[in-house]
């Protein structure tokens, strides 16, 4: 088979793009700068999904959904919130199309514009907190968990598959509390399951920190984030959860009455992921000859693949086996596809299956077989070994999870092996141009110099680690005196 992907080292945006498209992952739509989901990426986000949703259910979350539709009224409610937004929100203006009478087709009807235009969600904190007002009226009512699967429209200019585009899929938690610490306490809450996601299912180690003032979320009093390390050394924000303080109760008048009889202004929290995990999870582990997924993610975790001699009693044999194994494999709980298609020869099987990344090989050959031996291959390393089929369901099992294991464990090698502390400004600027990865230098603490650093080299803050150890330093750019370091990077 010919190489049909660019090698990373020499166009990893191009790289990106072809295992995306190539793996079946998604494609380009007619509609530019959007894109179609694929059912193999689908079925990614679909295990994203189902294993973040019981994380929010076990933390006492429940699931609801709001109107795609948010009266432009309502984003003017909140200052920084519009601003922040304003120039992404797509507009609806009109309800009705007429025929054109100069017969071009149809016409948007000049006599159907809408008293007040609607935006096309790009966030839901203005229709949740308006509906919210009616929900809330006592302290018995709080606190208020709910989350929200829906898609939101950002208009964006420049677009790449999952990570950028203008409409994606995602989730969305808004809370309600009747006090600030309560509110705090779920946003740190809600970060650390993104992070244990991220970590224990992506296999990606993630930093968490809160962003600085000029990154945090638009009407935020903090925003909390997970960040992670793709292959070409640039940063990737993979989950942000918000500590909204009362601003948006204050712009919705959410107020609740407590147990002394006074009233008060909610507190608020929202935090989301999106499909933009999708392309974390390409860009984080894959490799030149497609995508290399973690199992406990992976849609076909197993594929066995049958190799047939030409008689009808060889070929009824392997098919037997093939049958227990897979009764066997899926009694663990094990996705497990079978792939005894006449139609393609094994050589086209074996690169197919290593493009879309599923993580184990179950080669099953007649030759093999009557030494009661398979040949199975992991995805991650490419190693081969001849397992006994007496067994082999439980080292499948136990290969999976060592797989899972390894994966993390390399993309946490690279992270450490690409986390460079630096002290002057020839150092920083050096590091981003001939290394990349995070950068941890410190900071003079103003959005001036965050800004300069900004414009001057294109790396950002991405955060302000967790728990970060107070250290006396000098600004690398400024020179003026700094208590802790911060992570800088180019991110996408």
């Amino acid at each position: 088979m010919s190489k049909i992907l660019t090698n990373r080292s020499d166009d990893y945006a191009q790289w990106y793009n072809d295992v995306v498209l190539k793996s079946g992952l998604a494609d380009y739509s007619a509609v530019k700068g959007c894109m179609v989901i694929k059912p193999h990426g689908y079925a990614l986000w679909e295990h994203m999904r189902d294993e973040l949703d019981k994380r929010f259910k076990e933390t006492g979350h429940q699931n609801a959904y709001f109107p795609l539709f948010i009266p432009k009224s309502f984003l003017s409610k909140e200052a920084a919130h519009v601003e922040g937004f304003a120039k992404e929100c797509a507009v609806v203006t009109h309800y009705r199309l007429k025929n054109d009478p100069n017969g071009g087709g149809v016409i948007v009807d000049p006599d159907a514009k809408l008293e007040e235009e609607l935006i096309v969600r790009p966030t839901s904190e203005t229709i949740i907190w308006n509906t919210y007002k009616d929900w809330i009226q006592s302290y018995r009512d709080l606190p208020l968990l709910i989350n929200q699967w829906a898609n939101v429209v950002r208009w964006e200019m420049r677009t790449r598959l999952f990570l950028r585009t203008t409409e994606f899929l995602w989730q969305e938690g808004h809370t309600a509390h009747a006090t600030r610490e309560e509110a705090i306490a779920e946003t740190q809450q809600m970060l650390e399951v993104y992070a244990t996601f991220a970590e224990e299912f992506m296999a990606m180690p993630v930093i968490r920190g809160v962003k600085t003032a000029n990154e945090r979320f638009a009407g935020a009093e903090d925003t909390y984030c997970i960040e992670a390390l793709m292959q070409d050394g640039k940063a990737l924000q993979a989950g942000t959860s918000h500590f909204l303080g009362q601003n948006f109760a204050k712009a919705f008048d959410v107020t609740f009455q407590d147990k002394d009889n006074k009233r008060d202004f909610v507190w608020a929290t929202s935090w989301g992921v999106s499909t933009r995990l999708v392309g974390a999870l390409v860009m984080a582990h894959s490799d030149d000859e497609g995508l290399v997924l973690p199992p406990k993610l992976a849609p076909v975790q197993v594929v066995i693949i049958p190799i047939y001699a030409k008689d009808p009693e060889s070929r009824a044999k392997i098919d037997e086996i093939a049958s227990n194994l897979i009764r066997e494999l899926k009694q663990q709980h094990v996705r497990v596809k079978y792939d005894n298609d006449d139609n393609a020869r094994p050589g086209w099987k074996f690169a197919e299956y290593e493009l879309k990344g599923v993580p184990v090989r179950i080669t099953l050959g007649a030759r093999d077989i009557e030494k009661n031996l398979v040949e199975v291959a992991r995805r991650d390393t490419k190693e081969k070994s001849n397992y006994s089929l007496d067994g082999l369901t439980g080292n499948v099992v136990g290969l999976l999870a060592d797989i899972q294991t390894n994966m993390y464990d390399r993309a946490l090698k690279f992270r450490n092996e690409n986390t460079t502390r630096v002290d002057t400004w020839e150092q920083f600027v050096d590091t981003l141009e001939n290394k990349a990865g995070f950068i941890s230098a410190h900071w003079d603490g103003t959005p001036e110099t965050e800004e300069k650093i900004k414009e001057l080299t294109k790396a950002t803050i991405r955060c302000i680690p967790i728990n970060n150890e107070q250290e006396a330093g000098a600004c690398i750019l400024s020179g003026k005196p700094s208590k802790e370091r911060v992570l800088f990077a180019r991110a996408y």
